[in-house]
């Protein structure tokens, strides 16, 4: 363990800028009515306006975790955050859609530099055995971040417009950077040959990938521009993924990915877990919101406002998950909270009906509360047990790159799932005529869609109870941890670590 005499506030000074971070991959979608109106933009052109951001935030996580394991992962959080931080300021002074749509790719990238550092650091100033209060901290901000983000980017947009949900992270931004500068420990560096061609085919095969999936449904899963179709580039690039996997496996000098964490059992089935919770997380608040506003008639704040509970529960559990994490097997741990939330959401599902008393979607909500507190503690603490210090950008970089993977994947699945439900369950024309009128814009469908409407939203949030029940059964192959003796020296981290110099 690196010596470092106060891990906590080191952690806290993390922790509001991956808030911040967060916040900013939900609180845009309450505003995009109010950026169309201001700004003379078309729903696709702000449709980009987090396509954009989510893109260029995906992609670079491979990398910008290996940066961090040879610059200092400080210094690239702070750099990071310098980026965010401006480009929040000009996506609030952008006077048109395309300007609005280069800051938010400038955003991303701040924030694909910020993400891994805070995993890393956790991974790096807290041994093993007493990470579990650490992570669940930093798994509680990503829960109360879907809470804060919708809310306050409705009370913003109302009274102050939407510049301010941009505008606001400035300020913040001068806050985290200072509480960083002072608590954030300088960690050591370690000297890595870095893998140009790793970088190139890792950044070129993400970026189609991910492209490809995230604007399929925009073009009907069909063509692009001339030659260049959808499917053309989700296959090229796996192609160019495959290729990178074969050229980390063959490279004779340092690989950017170094294959042999996957021989760690339990990183490997983490890193599947967090991508079936990524899958999920997107994936549900969708049907759920659609439901919300479109049948009952609620505003974005009201909405929100029903996952208080989740939030509330989430948040104070946090810190007694972390003691437990500790101490248990944290598969059990992980199973139980994946169940809770697959039980959640299929009650959800049960309770989506036109004239269901709106408080008792309450009751999932405190469910999903209690789910969530068992899940991002006991993925990330296996994840990250046995990462040699030297690869905890690295290992940090792959976990939070199958996190966004999973989210971009949850995203096209439920938007696809959505639209052919509505085909089935309203009269002729419906997804294209009043209900797809609905989905773009807030207000509330005419009663007679009602039933129709809230039946498809029931079914498609039955997609990631399913998939989060798979979730569940990675989670009950976790190996049991071993105990941890003198982290740093002959320990599972150090034989890790050599059998990782060796490979490469």
């Amino acid at each position: 363990m690196e010596n470092v005499a106060k891990p906590w506030p080191a952690l806290w000074s993390l922790v509001i800028g991956f808030f911040m971070i967060l916040i900013d991959s939900t609180i845009v979608s309450v505003a995009n009515p109010r950026i169309m109106e201001s700004l003379d933009a078309d729903i696709n052109a702000v449709i980009w306006v987090t396509s954009a951001y989510l893109l260029a935030y995906a992609v670079p996580l491979l990398i910008t975790g290996r940066l961090g394991d040879r610059f200092g992962p400080k210094k690239l959080y702070l750099l990071g955050l310098v980026v965010f931080t401006l480009a929040s300021l000009w996506c609030g002074l952008s006077a048109n859609v395309e300007t609005l749509i280069a800051a938010r790719v400038l955003q991303g990238l701040g924030a694909a530099i910020m993400t891994p550092q805070t995993m890393a650091v956790i991974t790096r100033i807290f041994p093993p055995d007493r990470r579990g209060a650490a992570m669940s901290i930093w798994g509680a901000t990503a829960g109360m971040a879907t809470l804060v983000g919708p809310i306050l980017g409705g009370v913003l947009v109302d009274g102050l417009g939407w510049e301010w949900i941009f505008f606001i992270n400035v300020p913040v931004g001068v806050v985290g950077f200072i509480l960083a500068w002072r608590n954030v420990p300088a960690l050591s560096t370690h000297p890595h040959r870095f893998d140009i061609p790793g970088v190139l085919l890792s950044a070129v095969g993400l970026f189609l990938l991910v492209f490809g999936i995230q604007e399929g449904e925009t073009y009907n899963w069909g063509t692009i521009t001339g030659p260049v179709s959808v499917w053309g580039l989700i296959i090229a690039g796996i192609a160019v993924l495959v290729l990178f996997v074969l050229w980390q496996r063959f490279n004779k000098g340092e690989p950017l990915l170094p294959l042999a964490l996957f021989r760690d059992r339990n990183f490997s089935l983490a890193n599947l877990g967090i991508t079936l919770v990524g899958f999920t997380v997107t994936a549900f608040t969708l049907p759920l919101i659609f439901y919300y506003q479109l049948v009952r008639g609620l505003t974005p704040t009201q909405s929100a406002l029903l996952m208080v509970p989740m939030a509330l529960i989430s948040g104070g559990l946090a810190p007694v998950v972390g003691k437990i994490v500790d101490r248990v097997n944290p598969k059990y741990l992980a199973a139980g909270g994946l169940t809770l939330m697959a039980v959640s959401l299929i009650w959800n599902s049960v309770l989506m009906q036109p004239d269901t008393p709106i408080l008792m979607f309450l009751l999932p909500s405190a469910v999903l509360g209690l789910a969530n507190a068992g899940i991002w503690a006991p993925l990330s603490t296996t994840a990250t047990r046995n990462l040699p210090p030297r690869q905890a950008g690295a290992g940090s970089g792959v976990y939070n790159t199958t996190r966004q993977f999973g989210a971009v994947l949850g995203s096209a699945a439920i938007a696809v799932l959505i639209q052919s439900r509505l085909a089935a369950e309203l009269p002729t024309g419906g997804p294209g005529g009043a209900a797809g009128e609905g989905m773009a814009f807030s207000g509330s469908l005419p009663e007679a869609l009602h039933s129709g409407f809230a039946t498809a939203m029931g079914q498609s949030i039955l997609l990631p109870a399913g998939v989060i029940l798979v979730g569940a059964a990675v989670a009950l192959f976790f190996a049991k941890p071993q105990p941890v003796q003198g982290w740093g020296s002959a320990t599972p981290s150090a034989k890790v670590d050599a059998g990782l110099d060796s490979a490469g």
